[in-house]
């Protein structure tokens, strides 16, 4: 088992990479299939060094309850944004800066957070403190800053502890 983890470190990419070279041909044949698995053993294989241990725990069951939750939040920020940009002027908006104080400490469950943040239309993570304790998250309009920060924390924040721990 040992010398497979060697050739192929992270088999699930080696997957996605031959099938995504594939797709990406005009035509498929047996070539160009060879070649995609070709790069798919290389490039996992040739950078594998720099990539982190996997979580010691993840609860995929609650990812996807997680990914839901996302999705749905997605959706109800870009009806929010579309209605904050047809119905105020530039000059009622109010912006902020909010600096999130993190309990996470596993590096996947944070990029997850910003991730999630800066996906949900109107907020963009903006940068995470040298030590990982703080994210700067860019609010495009809210009327109390501490309320979207305690938002993020319970609704986020709170979910991907659970799924980490």
């Amino acid at each position: 088992m040992n010398a497979f983890r060697w050739l192929l470190p992270h088999p699930l990419l080696t997957l996605i990479l031959a099938v995504v070279w594939t797709l990406l041909q005009n035509e498929v044949s047996a070539g160009m299939v060879v070649f995609g698995i070709i790069l798919g053993v290389i490039i996992p294989w040739v950078t594998s060094a720099w990539w982190p241990e996997p979580p010691k725990s993840f609860h995929l069951g609650r990812m996807i309850t997680y990914s839901i939750m996302v999705i749905w939040d997605i959706m109800v920020a870009n009806v929010e944004v579309a209605w904050i940009v047809l119905t105020k002027p530039n000059a009622k908006l109010k912006p902020a800066w909010i600096v999130v104080p993190l309990e996470l400490k596993q590096p996947e469950a944070i990029t997850i957070l910003a991730g999630t943040i800066t996906l949900t239309p109107g907020t963009v993570s903006a940068d995470l403190s040298d030590e990982g304790h703080s994210l700067l998250v860019h609010v495009l309009h809210t009327d109390d800053p501490d309320a979207v920060r305690d938002d993020i924390k319970s609704r986020y924040e709170r979910r991907l502890k659970e799924i980490f721990a």
